[in-house]
């Protein structure tokens, strides 16, 4: 499902460039979840951008569902992260002018997958029955990341790209949203790659890898 190859990434800086990923190599299967671990500056979040198509290697390629992302153009990628991957940010990027229930389909509708039986389950499993006709104002900043979560199940992605997605969640909602994503990986064949910090959720997942300096340690 997911080929990363010689994956290189620095960025210039007043000093000189900077190497933030270095000759990262990994593969993931249909339906494999994945933790990746590291710390802070390690490089986990510019590896997730890379996959999800948002910024560009500078050396190295990624392959999503037999489609080499690095050879596509800005309409290619964004294309490919409507129809086969999602994204699940730190920053939760909700539109303030849309309810909850609007915000959660919006994704899907991009996409023309609009399944609202299925969006029904994900907004119960969830906890997010009593917010739909909501603003994103008006909510916590944990209901704001499980509004997030919600819209990128909502189209059912082949990989999910997980950023810290339990990072703003106490304990009881970390393990729904745990649950969501080894369900549908177990029933959809979904694929999740999720960075996290947290030891309990990474021992959760089939598979765990270690970025430090900008390489991959299993």
């Amino acid at each position: 499902m997911l080929q990363v190859e010689n994956l290189s990434k620095r960025y210039d800086a007043a000093d000189g460039p900077v190497p933030v990923l270095r000759d990262v190599c990994f593969a993931m299967s249909r339906g494999e979840t994945l933790a990746l671990t590291g710390e802070s500056g390690s490089g986990k979040s510019t590896l997730l951008h890379l996959i999800g198509g948002l910024d560009q290697p500078d050396s190295g390629s990624i392959t999503i569902d037999g489609t080499r992302l690095t050879d596509l153009r800005d309409r290619g990628r964004a294309a490919l992260r409507r129809g086969t991957v999602g994204i699940v940010f730190q920053q939760f990027n909700l539109i303030p002018s849309l309810t909850v229930a609007a915000n959660i389909a919006f994704q899907a509708r991009l996409a023309g997958r609009l399944d609202t039986g299925w969006i029904d389950s994900i907004v119960e499993r969830i906890g997010l029955s009593d917010h739909l006709t909501k603003y994103p104002e008006a909510l916590s900043g944990g209901q704001q990341q499980r509004v997030a979560i919600a819209r990128t199940l909502a189209c059912r992605p082949k990989l999910v790209l997980a950023d810290e997605p339990t990072g703003n969640l106490d304990e009881d909602n970390s393990q729904v949203v745990l649950r969501l994503f080894l369900e549908m990986a177990e029933e959809a064949g979904t694929t999740v790659l999720m960075v996290t910090h947290s030891t309990a959720l990474a021992d959760h997942m089939q598979r765990r890898l270690h970025l430090s300096h900008g390489r991959i340690n299993a």
